[in-house]
Formats: C-alpha cells, sequence, structure tokens
C-alpha cells in the first residue's frame, strides 16, 4: 500500500544534551514510517555534503549457486529507470560538480554522491528514484555482466596476492558463506541472468531496508524535510530476516600455499576464528581490537619492535582484527622474512612472540598506548566528511547502533589488562587456524 506524504510520521529524536557532550559526532536520526532509517552528521567545516544511501544486503546473502549477484546488482544500478536513462544520474553529479562511486562488502551495499550542499535534494531525488524505480533488460544486463568478469581477472586472477586470500577465505570458513567471494565465482558470475538481478532487487531494495546517511555542511532538520519528500512517499514492505548458517568451531590446522613467479618475497600469516562486535563472546571484540593495537600499531608496536627491528629477521610483522561484520570474524597475525631468511625460521619467530604473548600478557604500558593512539584517531576523525558517514552506514548495516559509535571512548578506555589478555587466550590458543603461505615460485600446492 502507497503511504501518503501527509499521513507520514517521523520518529525524530536528538541525542540529549548530556550525551552529546560526551559524544563523538553527535548526530540526529529518524526512522521513516516506511522503515528507512536517517542520519545526519552536521560538520560546518567545509561547504561540500556526502549523501549515502546503504543496502543491509551484501554477498553473503546472495542466493547459493549465484555467487557474485549483490555485486552485480550494484552494477545494475547504473542502468537507469523509466524517469532516467542508463549513465544519466552519474553525467547529472558530474555535471554538478560532484563525485559518486558504490561498494559492496560482505553484509551490506552503498551508494554515495559527494557534492556541493545545494545539490543535496536533487541527489535524493535520483536515488530514490533508482530504490524502487529499476528498468533490467537483457541487452543493458549482458554486457555488464562481460564488464564484471573483466573486473574479475583484473582484480583477482591477475593478482597473486588476491588469488590466495580467495583461496584462503573459501579454506578459513567452513560453513559460513563468509567464504564465498564478494565479486563471486567466475563460472557463477557468467551464468547470472536478468530475472536473478530483477528478483534480488525486488526482495532487497527498498526503504524498509535501508539506511539514508547525510553529512557535512548540511542543517539537519532541512535534511529530514527533504528525506520526507523524496524518500519518504516510498512504501515500506515487512522488515528482512537475514538468515545465515553458524560456523563451526575450527579445530585443525590448515595450510594454503601459492606459488607465483610475480610474487618477489615471501609472506606469512595465521588466522584464527575469532568473536564480532555482534556474533560469537561479543566481550572480547573490544580487547581484541586493543590487541591488534598492540601488536601492530606502529613502528612501537610489539610485532614490529621483535620482529622488524630488534630480532631483524622481517620487513614487516603485524597483526589484524575482523570484528565489525554480522557474524563471528578472525584474528590474524602476518610476517614477511627479510631477504635471505628462510620462511621456516621466519615463522618460527613469529610463533615465539604468539607464546610470549599467552604466556606473559601485555603490560599497562602498552595498553595505554594502544588507547592513546585509538582514541586520538576518533578525535581526528571528526574533520572528516566522508569518514563519520561510513562508520554509522557500516555499524548500523550489520545491527549497531548510534549509541555504539558514541559511546566507543568511553568502552576504549574501560578496557583492562586482563580482559586483552583473557581474549588473546581465548583466540590464539585455539588448536585450529590457517595459515597463508604467499612465496615465489612456478607452482601453486
Amino acid at each position: 500500500m502507497r503511504l501518503p506524504v501527509a499521513c507520514l510520521t517521523f520518529f525524530w529524536f536528538v541525542l540529549s544534551a548530556s550525551s552529546a557532550s560526551g559524544g563523538i559526532f553527535n548526530p540526529k536520526t529518524a526512522t521513516l514510517e516506511n522503515g528507512l532509517q536517517v542520519v545526519v552528521i552536521e560538520n560546518h567545516r567545509a561547504p561540500i555534503v556526502t549523501h549515502m544511501v546503504w543496502y543491509k544486503v551484501g554477498a553473503t546473502d546472495d542466493p547459493p549457486g549465484k555467487s557474485g549477484l549483490a555485486h552485480f546488482l550494484e552494477h545494475l544500478m547504473f542502468k537507469g529507470t523509466s524517469k532516467v536513462g542508463p549513465g544519466e544520474f552519474s553525467r547529472v553529479v558530474a555535471q554538478n560538480g560532484g563525485r559518486e562511486n558504490a561498494f559492496t562488502s560482505q553484509d551490506y551495499t552503498g551508494y554515495y554522491q559527494t557534492i556541493s550542499p545545494d545539490r543535496l535534494g536533487l541527489m535524493m531525488e535520483y536515488e530514490a528514484d533508482r530504490m524502487t524505480g529499476l528498468v533490467l533488460t537483457d541487452e543493458l544486463v549482458a554486457p555488464e555482466r562481460q564488464v564484471v568478469l573483466e573486473e574479475r581477472r583484473s582484480r583477482v586472477d591477475n593478482s597473486p596476492g588476491a588469488k590466495l586470500r580467495e583461496q584462503a577465505d573459501a579454506a578459513f570458513w567452513l560453513n559460513h558463506p563468509y567464504g564465498v567471494p564478494i565479486i563471486g565465482w567466475e563460472h557463477e558470475i557468467a551464468a547470472l541472468t536478468t530475472e536473478d538481478a530483477i528478483a534480488f532487487y525486488r526482495k532487497w531494495y527498498g526503504p524498509q531496508n535501508a539506511i539514508l546517511v547525510v553529512a557535512g555542511d548540511v542543517d539537519s532538520e532541512e535534511v529530514l524535510k527533504l528525506a520526507r519528500k523524496y524518500y519518504g512517499v516510498i512504501p515500506g514492505q515487512a522488515p528482512m530476516v537475514r538468515k545465515r548458517p553458524a560456523e563451526p568451531a575450527h579445530i585443525a590446522e590448515m595450510t594454503v600455499s601459492l606459488a607465483d613467479p610475480r610474487v618477489t618475497r615471501t609472506s606469512i600469516s595465521r588466522r584464527y576464528l575469532a568473536p564480532g562486535s555482534f556474533a560469537g563472546e561479543t566481550r572480547h571484540a573490544q580487547p581484541l581490537e586493543l590487541l591488534a593495537e598492540i601488536l601492530s600499531g606502529g613502528a612501537t608496536s610489539r610485532l614490529h619492535k621483535a620482529l622488524v627491528v630488534d630480532q631483524g629477521i622481517a620487513t614487516s610483522a603485524g597483526a589484524w582484527y575482523d570484528g565489525d561484520g554480522m557474524d563471528l570474524g578472525s584474528f590474524s597475525l602476518y610476517i614477511s622474512p627479510k631477504e635471505g631468511i628462510d620462511a621456516g625460521p621466519a615463522e618460527d619467530a613469529l610463533k615465539a612472540q604468539i607464546d610470549l604473548l599467552l604466556r606473559d600478557g601485555v603490560t599497562g604500558d602498552e595498553l595505554a598506548r594502544a588507547k592513546q593512539r585509538l582514541t586520538d584517531g576518533a578525535v581526528f576523525a571528526r574533520d572528516s566528511v566522508t569518514g563519520p558517514a561510513q562508520i554509522f552506514g557500516q555499524l548500523l548495516s550489520v545491527g549497531g547502533s548510534v549509541d555504539m559509535v558514541e559511546t566507543w571512548p568511553e568502552k576504549v578506555e574501560a578496557v583492562t589488562v586482563e580482559q586483552v589478555n583473557e581474549a588473546a587466550r581465548f583466540v590464539l590458543s585455539s588448536p585450529g587456524f590457517l595459515r597463508s603461505v604467499l612465496k615465489p615460485g612456478k607452482e601453486a600446492s
């Protein structure tokens, strides 16, 4: 049923003065009656605005056997509607001095334009139009499918590192679709049809499954009026339920290696299954974020100092934590041996650092420095227009809240040494992990 504009009501609330004083970005948020979430982040440092629409759907929501469909549809969203011809939206953005792009991840898909604030209404008009009015034909879809296949050849098949990451992802995730590549497997991309794209679009694209994020030199009340005018008239449907299979415990050591003549230096990594911010033992997520910073946050970090500076065995070494998705994440450590150092001794040195961490833990000084670096980053983030919009769009797309962003510094500050050490043991003591090895050579194994 189409909802008349006059009947639309908005649940507009502004963060209280007390929470605003302690927040990072102090956004204003609303939810339209058709389900569209609205987030406005005022930033008047420069006369520019970023307009983003995030859909709560990504590659992990691709139907079985149709990998790459979410990414393929992202391409097709530029093919026009009954009102706007193919490519016209992009031409309008360029003619008005703006820039645009789109992206697909495992958990979400987004579209954005960065432009002068007086063109915000125009961007909303075009974006709202393609939220429900996309027109696809075989004549439009077939050439774009070839574009995606060429993109895959360029970005994955011609890159040894990308090929190994794709194989490693597939091996690491035993049951969860995080192991399926976002761009899709080549043979499944080639079989995607116009009907597949239309069905996916009708199922997932709509205001009830979207988040509008506007950041920049704007007035929040004016943004709300524009959102009501252009997006509020779109009928909403029932909220979507995203069902994903659970990942079992990892109990075996696995190795994926790739040799390629284009590789000049060996690199080795270990990847462990880890809790995320929204799945598993979520209490470990913040400590794991700090653990990664302690191990890998700059030239004074533990792994760089031990393996690159003190031992001189590696050209680089570090760690990263991926825990921001809807489901479980991973914690990884890596080392690139110095020339003349074999992979074996280098990996032994990395393992010794893991054993040292599990035995003695991190120190209070290391944790304090990590907290300082992370919270300093939050302060600098206030100056960006697109950065905060990306933070809110990503977090809300996977089930987070505005409050999670605004209270993040306090949560970081509250993490203790004991919590970091407990999280390290929880993840890195697991017998199951994936070794990835990229090395010079002629043959993959």
